[in-house]
């Protein structure tokens, strides 16, 4: 069943994104007279479809991508039978060659609004909430397995990120803050400010949702928020609201410290200091095999829950939505380096994985607001057979004045065609590879 649930998520969203991107197309050519012959959300072979006017309109079978065939012009499918006539009024090839590159731009455009209207409607819908910069400077963070093998440690108050300022705690694993050159981190370590630095390559580590869990969190300061009946913890005496403040002569102020200390008991006796009102005493408490006493620990930190108007969330929404993209440029130009590894680039498997085996439709939306944003950044590459390969033949002609050959533009697309089919199996062989990983 969860299985199914990646799948279908994954092909909702898909379908979505690639019917939006392939209408942009069929729009903006049919508002220049052009003649659209098919209109497809999947490859080959033809599941289902009908005819409507000039169009045939039709699911295909592979659910990867899709295509729209417009009269007159050298596109994936290579079909040139048609460019041996001379050219006429309803084909691409007749049209101006501004024209010709809005309709190619038509589908990236249709990404892009498709993906800030996405992040638009879900900053003003559910706002945000996160642990504040301020609060991980009043309480520090706990340093995970990742956080500590580039220095940090648990306890230390991160001040800054290259210098700069920082709202939440999810921008320390920002791809803005990973990427960057020679960044680092700026940190208070029991009043000595150090300078954490990130290694080069260092955003490989988050290869994974879960890696995210392995750098830091947040301390949490805490209280007795409710004692289980029978417990270990009721039969001595802990009552609802107390306060923890040292166990077995080490010092207890946050979670962490608390969740660590009962590791280290278990199946023996602890010896608690707790503040009950004004009142401080000892208890002894057995700690079962679970490492638990029998209290349920309430969190007196909570995270920031802000709400944006309209038009804030707007300005939010585009930001978060040109994020991804400018994230992605620099995670790309970066892997040329090799300080990305190429081993990071996802087929259909990572996708589905990414939406998860939960069906969340705020997760839904944000996950396809972000492929939408990528597909846009991924098409304007100046591949042939993409819709920037088309862009970057058509900008050449508007500046020379010379149009490429139908020859060359045919060999073009099959070059690209080549290129995507290599990307492909090599997206889908990394998936494969970290089933087993």
């Amino acid at each position: 069943m969860e299985t199914l649930i990646m799948v279908g998520q994954l092909l909702l969203g898909l379908s979505i994104l690639v019917g939006l991107h392939e209408l942009g197309h069929l729009l903006t050519a049919k508002m220049f007279g052009m003649r659209v012959e098919k209109f497809s959300i999947g490859f080959p072979p033809k599941i289902a479809g009908f005819q409507w006017g000039e169009t045939e309109y039709s699911i295909g079978a592979i659910p990867l991508g899709g295509f729209v065939k417009i009269s007159g012009m050298v596109d994936e499918s290579v079909d040139t039978e048609q460019l041996a006539g001379p050219p006429q009024p309803w084909e691409f090839r007749s049209k101006p060659a501004w024209q010709r590159l809005i309709v190619m731009l038509g589908g990236i455009i249709v990404n892009v609004v498709t993906g800030i209207l996405i992040f638009w409607a879900l900053v003003y819908s559910n706002g945000e909430t996160y642990y504040s910069s301020e609060q991980v400077k009043e309480n520090g963070i706990v340093a995970y397995e990742y956080g500590e093998s580039i220095g940090l440690k648990t306890g230390d108050k991160i001040l800054d990120i290259n210098g700069e300022p920082y709202t939440s705690i999810s921008e320390l694993t920002s791809g803005s803050a990973l990427l960057s050159e020679n960044g680092f981190y700026t940190v208070d370590r029991n009043g000595e400010i150090l300078k954490i630095e990130i290694p080069r390559g260092f955003i490989n580590t988050f290869n994974s949702e879960e890696a995210f869990t392995k750098f830091v969190g947040i301390r949490l300061p805490f209280e007795v928020g409710g004692v289980d009946p029978g417990s270990a913890a009721e039969a001595a005496g802990l009552r609802t609201g107390d306060k923890i403040l040292a166990m077995n002569g080490q010092e207890i102020q946050y979670f962490d410290q608390l969740h660590a200390s009962l590791q280290e008991t278990a199946n023996q006796s602890a010896e608690v200091v707790r503040q009950s009102g004004a009142t401080i005493d000892t208890l002894t408490i057995a700690v079962n095999d679970e490492a638990r006493m029998g209290f349920v620990a309430s969190i007196l930190t909570q995270p920031v829950k802000r709400n944006y108007g309209v038009g804030e969330a707007l300005v939010k929404g585009t930001s978060r939505a040109f994020g991804v993209v400018i994230v992605n440029a620099r995670a790309l130009g970066k892997m040329f380096t090799g300080e990305v590894s190429a081993k990071n680039v996802s087929g259909p498997i990572g996708m589905a994985k990414i939406y998860g085996a939960s069906w969340d439709w705020g997760k839904f939306w944000g996950i396809t607001g972000m492929i939408s944003m990528i597909l846009a950044f991924m098409n304007l590459l100046p591949i042939p057979a993409l819709d920037g390969g088309h862009v970057m033949f058509l900008l050449y002609e508007m500046v020379s004045g010379r149009t490429p050959s139908d020859g060359f533009l045919e060999n073009a697309q099959k070059v690209g065609m080549v290129i995507l089919l290599a990307l492909m199996v090599f997206a889908i062989g990394n998936d494969i590879l970290k089933l087993f990983n």
